[in-house]
């Protein structure tokens, strides 16, 4: 007599794995998804890229003529090269935006849940996002150079120091990124997060030394000022690219900006990075 072997069979699938190499491909795959999304849709980049070009051009010719640059009260076109690091800077910060808009629509339109069915690294899906943002960032940042050479702006330090001060502004929008994903993740509605992820951060960009000199400020507001990762930024942008950048603050960020401005971004994506991740592995395993 045969005996049938009523043992189920089971069928696993193939496992999640979180090793760097998955994560780094995932990465990659859901960059590249992103960007050729956002080329489907030029109107979006189009807004854009003009909203940067319209800040240079604001002032640089209605502001630039009423704001003296300290000690270069007598130079020609002496603010629109003080200007210009401080509208770099604050585009890259304005990248929490589209992380925060992008992500929240994902949310809002279950995309998590399928790449939840998925083998692929949690963490590689919002590290795309953010790469993809990146990507876009740096094509802003070209455009606005070009904007900055039409209106007067130059770079008098050579290649090395220009290419450090770029490396430092997409590190900068890299930070950024991380925390425009934390707040997108959180609201999960792409209105909401238009909001959220600008509202604050109007009052930062303004509180610093990026379009007026901190001098010119209240005691008080011109300490806040001259600690506010913005400013650490912005004068490190100034130094690299030999702009006008006359610092007379004993304020340690003012005195040591490069450094300064490395470690914010350092601190800003050890802290929102980590946040983010944790943030979409809970959203994805509700």
């Amino acid at each position: 007599m045969s005996t049938t072997d009523l043992t189920p069979s089971t069928t696993t699938q193939p496992p999640k794995n979180s090793g760097l190499s998955q994560v780094l491909n995932d990465t990659m795959i859901i960059a590249w998804r992103n960007i050729r999304g956002g080329l489907r849709v030029p109107d979006t980049q189009i807004y854009m890229f003009i909203q940067p070009i319209m800040f240079v051009l604001l002032f640089a010719y209605v502001f630039g003529g009423a704001i003296q640059v300290p000690g270069a009260e007598n130079i020609a076109g002496a603010y629109r090269e003080y200007l210009m690091a401080g509208i770099f800077v604050q585009t890259m910060a304005f990248a929490v935006a589209p992380a925060s808009v992008g992500l929240a629509d994902d949310m809002h339109k279950g995309l998590i849940d399928r790449f939840r069915s998925l083998p692929m690294a949690r963490s590689g899906v919002i590290a795309g996002r953010v790469v993809s943002d990146l990507a876009s960032q740096f094509v802003v940042l070209i455009i606005m150079m070009i904007c900055g050479l039409i209106v007067g702006w130059r770079v008098h330090n050579g290649v090395l120091p220009f290419l450090g001060g770029v490396g430092l502004m997409l590190l900068f929008a890299f930070a950024m990124l991380w925390v425009g994903a934390l707040i997108g993740l959180s609201v999960g509605n792409p209105q909401v997060a238009a909001s959220a992820g600008l509202i604050w951060l109007f009052p930062v960009v303004f509180l610093s030394n990026a379009f007026v000199p901190p001098e010119s400020m209240p005691t008080v507001v011109r300490n806040i000022a001259e600690w506010n990762p913005i400013s650490a930024l912005v004068a490190a942008a100034r130094d690299l690219f030999g702009n006008q950048s006359i610092i007379v603050s004993d304020a340690w960020p003012m005195q040591n900006a490069v450094l300064a401005a490395l470690l914010w971004c350092v601190v800003i994506i050890g802290v929102f990075a980590p946040l983010a991740v944790r943030k979409y592995k809970a959203a994805a395993s509700k």
